[in-house]
């Protein structure tokens, strides 16, 4: 628990720092560190400073998971641009189902989101293990189907 408060304090200092500019400022600088203090505090009273709700073992795994997912989001709106060239006939929306490996519910809210993201899918709904979502074409549906973007999740949560 200690280490998700320390490093919480760090981030949120940072970020501070960051966003204000201000380093030296008398009454600034202590009302920062006030407000960085009670919120650290007020997540450990939630019982939110955990594993799930301040992820910082996925900072390094992430990195490895983002550049792949930019490509896969550029892909998409490639082939999304494509059928917007084509017209509405080349389309064909469906509604799929994903049987989803994550363990956690963080992994399947990446999951999700990752879906989401990419052009011409939308994620509805999510139950244990199973993702419903909405795709605009058979191709956009096979990519996701395909379990890539599944797998890497799963590797991404460090549960596989």
């Amino acid at each position: 628990m200690l280490k998700y408060a320390v490093s919480l304090s760090v981030i949120m200092a940072a970020v501070w720092l960051l966003l204000s500019g201000q380093l030296t400022h008398a009454i600034l600088v202590p009302l920062g560190i006030v407000s960085v203090a009670l919120t650290v505090y007020l997540a450990y009273r939630m019982r939110i400073l955990d594993r799930e709700g301040h992820p910082i073992h996925l900072l390094l795994p992430i990195l490895t998971y983002l550049p792949w997912l930019l490509i896969e989001v550029v892909k998409a709106n490639l082939i999304v641009a494509g059928h917007i060239i084509r017209g509405s006939k080349s389309l064909s929306p469906r509604f799929c189902r994903l049987e989803a490996t994550q363990k956690t519910d963080l992994g399947r809210v990446f999951l999700a989101n990752s879906i989401t993201l990419t052009p011409g899918t939308v994620t509805v709904y999510v139950r244990a293990q199973e993702v419903w979502f909405y795709a605009l074409t058979e191709e956009l549906e096979q990519g996701v189907l395909s379990g890539e973007m599944d797998r890497r999740v799963t590797r991404l949560e460090g549960e596989s």
